[in-house]
């Protein structure tokens, strides 16, 4: 186990580090807590931000107690009912929000927005239950990021420079308003966050907004980085869920990646209360994925469960999308990559809802590839199970195979140049 430095040792480290910092946080407290130093402090607000007059808000951060550096780090977003100390107290007690729960190994990066809620919601200023043309809506809506967005970049930012983190396993999650914003902020920065998890999140225009998902578009000529592999759990008999339908269909429309769940477990916020409805929301070791790694885009999958939004039609049903698939990456070369894709089996889910499928047909892309780069209009050779093809890069130089069957049985997709 890590031994921690002195506080007074640290305290000296601190202040030699902040004379480089872009912002002036000040340490208000250091303290262990639940076993780990918790170290509390707060920052002015920057002009560059653009909020209409100075303030000053809080942050927080868990350090880890296992393993050796550098660290992953997860950045936490509270709920609206919430603040700060409601993702500080869940992040160890049994009974808190179980998003918030992190390995000992991690550092968790805790931000608050209750101080000034009247303008500075994680969801972007955009009301999630409020029309598209509503004119708070229509001012914080669009591509440009709102002043709270900007602190929590530059909040990032300065722990990065200060503390020993893995930047190719950074994390954000988040419950309700916490979860909508995890959507909307963490999906547009794929070059900061390996892979995100939203909790019941209340809304999704937010995120829409924010990457351009169909009926919105991002600005001609903008790009953003290949998304972060997203989690999203959400209940069809929860207000705020209205809507949901623009993530699923515009992340599939994108070819961006999501692992889906959802059934009528209301705005729970208790692991152990959505399991009862639907047991597959820690099937998957999101805390894994790195951001230096590619990964594989399932769309169109005939093993998808028929979506509950907008109509409701399947109101009482459990469902997910992408739920079953997994991966392992061989080779990521100039010439060739090489992607191991299957079926997780019953033994392996651990499920007593579902019933994984023995082979599933889906389409296929590949993202965030490190080595093996795809031209726009370039041609690439397939090969995967027994059979094989050429396939057109996209305007993005997006490479997607369709109709691949996978089964339990791990099969290798090659690409070559």
């Amino acid at each position: 186990m890590k031994k921690f430095l002195p506080v007074f040792v640290f305290l000296l480290l601190f202040t030699a580090f902040s004379a480089a910092s872009a912002i002036t946080p000040k340490r208000v407290s250091a303290e262990i807590a639940h076993g780990h130093l918790l170290e509390k402090f707060t920052a002015p607000s920057e002009p560059a931000w653009g909020y209409s007059s100075p303030r000053e808000d809080c942050f927080a951060l868990y350090h880890p107690t296992e393993g050796l550096g550098p660290h992953p780090l997860c950045v936490m977003f509270h709920s609206a009912g919430g603040g700060i100390d409601e993702s500080l107290y869940s992040a160890f007690k049994p009974d808190g929000c179980d998003v918030y729960h992190m390995p000992d190994s991690f550092y968790s990066l805790h931000l608050d927005c209750l101080e000034h809620k009247d303008d500075d919601w994680w969801w972007g200023g955009v009301n999630p239950l409020a029309p598209a043309d509503d004119p708070a809506n229509r001012r914080n809506g669009g591509f440009e990021l709102q002043p709270v967005e900007k602190r929590i970049l530059d909040t990032i930012a300065w722990v990065l420079s200060h503390y020993e983190i893995d930047t190719n396993r950074i994390y954000l999650c988040g419950n309700s308003m916490g979860g909508s914003g995890t959507l909307g902020f963490g999906l547009r920065h794929g070059d900061i966050f390996a892979a995100i998890k939203a909790n019941v999140p209340a809304g999704v225009l937010h995120a829409a907004n924010r990457i351009g998902l169909p009926p919105f578009e991002l600005p001609p000529g903008v790009r953003i980085p290949d998304p972060p592999i997203c989690i999203d759990y959400s209940a069809q008999n929860d207000q705020w869920s209205t809507g949901h339908e623009l993530l699923y269909q515009g992340m599939a429309a994108k070819k961006y990646a999501i692992i889906g769940y959802w059934g009528n477990f209301g705005h729970a916020n208790s692991h152990a209360e959505i399991n009862k409805v639907n047991d597959l929301i820690d099937t998957i070791d999101w805390t894994s994925i790195r951001k230096n790694e590619a990964y594989p885009v399932f769309t169109g999958a005939d093993t998808d469960s028929p979506l509950p939004w907008p109509d409701r039609e399947h109101a009482a049903d459990p469902g997910q999308v992408n739920a079953y698939f997994r991966w392992t990456v061989f080779n990521d070369a100039p010439e060739k990559f090489e992607i191991a894709l299957r079926l997780t089996d019953a033994d392996e889910l651990g499920s007593a809802i579902f019933t994984p499928p023995a082979e599933a047909t889906a389409d296929v892309s590949v993202r965030r590839l490190q080595k093996f780069k795809v031209a726009p209009g370039e041609t690439v050779q397939w090969d995967f199970a027994g059979s094989a093809g050429s396939v057109t890069a996209d305007a993005d130089g997006l490479v997607t195979i369709p109709g691949l069957k996978i089964t339990t049985i791990p099969a290798v997709l090659t690409l070559g140049k």
